[in-house]
């Protein structure tokens, strides 16, 4: 054998190693998800539980593979995704071209409006960005809704704070802290219907712009693992197709959110 002939047939070899190295089998998937955002994900009795849980464990029987959910602060899920921590987000992410420059998202499993909460004696009708102007509005921090409120709002006069948690912004906005908090209008709707809610009521238009609101809510992952990207993605029209989305999405809400 030739110089030449050793050298290609090596070349070969290694090219084989490194196209198997990266064709992980996956049997098991840590999925990261932040445990304080009811009535998608959040602690009770020390387990993680909620619509996005529901999604996941569904997600992954069709993936056939065994899945561990891990809790994590929202400010440090999508860097803890990148260290390794875990290997998918399930977390109500919703898929943005900014976070696309770190992170693969699967396509959509769910998508809902951003809406305002204000206190039901408010004189407020009006939520465009001039009507706020020098009104104090709240939003959890890092998010869709935080980003929309710094670039539209903040600009336009109105006052910001951002929260650790969507909990703490509703918290300062029942105590007379705030004139209105922006978040997922489901999310609010969780909150208002409780004890803690009463104290408030929806204001104002729904909010979808996608360059900010972005394409729905996907399953966040490594760039490194574009193959669990499709196992998410077929596993999502297959709980679509068979049913299972349709009963878990009924179990939460009285519509759908796809």
């Amino acid at each position: 054998m030739s110089l030449v002939t050793r050298l290609a047939a090596a070349a070969i070899v290694v090219m084989a190693a490194a196209t198997g190295a990266s064709a992980k089998e996956w049997k098991v998937v840590r999925i990261g998800t932040e445990g304080a955002y009811p009535p998608f994900n959040y602690v009770e009795n020390n387990e993680i539980k909620g619509f996005d849980i529901d999604i996941g464990k569904a997600l992954c029987a069709k993936m056939k593979v065994e899945c561990t959910f891990v809790a994590q602060d929202w400010d440090g899920i999508i860097p803890a995704l990148l260290a390794g921590k875990y290997d998918a987000i399930v977390a109500s992410m919703s898929i943005t071209e900014e976070r696309k420059k770190q992170i693969d998202f699967s396509k959509k499993y769910y998508n809902t409006p951003a809406s305002f909460v204000a206190p039901k004696d408010t004189k407020i009708t009006d939520t465009s960005p001039a009507a706020l102007k020098g009104k104090v509005l709240g939003a959890q921090g890092s998010t869709i809704h935080s980003n929309y409120l710094e670039d539209i709002y903040a600009k336009a006069g109105a006052e910001v704070k951002l929260y650790g948690k969507q909990d703490e912004a509703n918290l300062d906005l029942a105590n007379g802290r705030l004139d209105a908090v922006l978040a997922d209008k489901v999310v609010l709707l969780e909150w208002l219907n409780s004890k803690d809610g009463a104290c408030c009521k929806f204001v104002g238009a729904e909010y979808k712009d996608p360059k900010y609101f972005g394409e729905g809510v996907g399953v966040g992952i490594r760039k490194d693992n574009p193959e669990l990207v499709t196992m998410f993605n077929k596993a999502i029209d297959e709980i679509l197709a068979d049913g299972t989305y349709k009963k878990i999405n009924d179990k939460y809400f009285p519509f759908s959110v796809y």
